[in-house]
């Protein structure tokens, strides 16, 4: 969180898709037990498919998603490290501070163990830059945040072509 400097990590083994991602946002609401207004993102393949001309097409899946929710996503430009330094300092904090000589043993127990990295040093202890402990600013800066409802998995509807008739076939039956 860009106030409180409060950080939620989570790994896994395979590389991220949109779906993974989504996951991994749902597992961050309910860390910091609530939505921030904005979240801020590389232009990244995994939630954008293109740009057009400003426009920024992203993958169905995310763009479903970030509609159901409150936040609003903003993707950063290529190579700026103005608007993303916050978030890269956190990836370097991370390596150097919590993977550095560390044993893995399987993604369960990297996951379990960075919760407690964050609970004991990543959030616990004074932050650098702001001279506050990020859990304590945590607790003020949530209040600000947007209520996270668990959403249950949802089977989207499948598509259906619309005929010159406007009518749609559905099981045999046309509506």
């Amino acid at each position: 969180l860009s106030r409180s400097r409060q950080k939620f990590v989570s790994f896994q083994t395979k590389p991220f898709t949109s779906e993974t991602t989504i996951y991994a946002h749902n597992q961050a609401f309910e860390y910091f037990e609530g939505q921030p207004d904005k979240i801020l993102y590389d232009q990244d393949r995994v939630l954008m498919v293109d740009e057009n001309l400003g426009d920024l097409i992203l993958t169905k899946e995310f763009q479903l998603y970030s509609s159901e929710m409150t936040f609003t996503p903003v993707f950063c430009r290529k190579a700026d490290p103005e608007s993303k330094g916050k978030v890269e300092n956190v990836v370097g904090f991370v390596k150097k501070n919590f993977l550095r000589g560390r044993t893995y043993t399987n993604e369960k127990a990297l996951n379990e163990s960075v919760r407690e990295w964050l609970t004991r040093t990543g959030n616990g202890k004074m932050h650098a830059g702001i001279h506050k402990i990020p859990y304590q600013e945590g607790i003020i800066e949530r209040e600000y945040l947007h209520p996270y409802y668990k959403r249950e998995n949802v089977v989207s509807l499948l598509p259906y072509k619309v005929r010159k008739d406007n009518t749609i076939s559905y099981k045999s039956n046309f509506y």
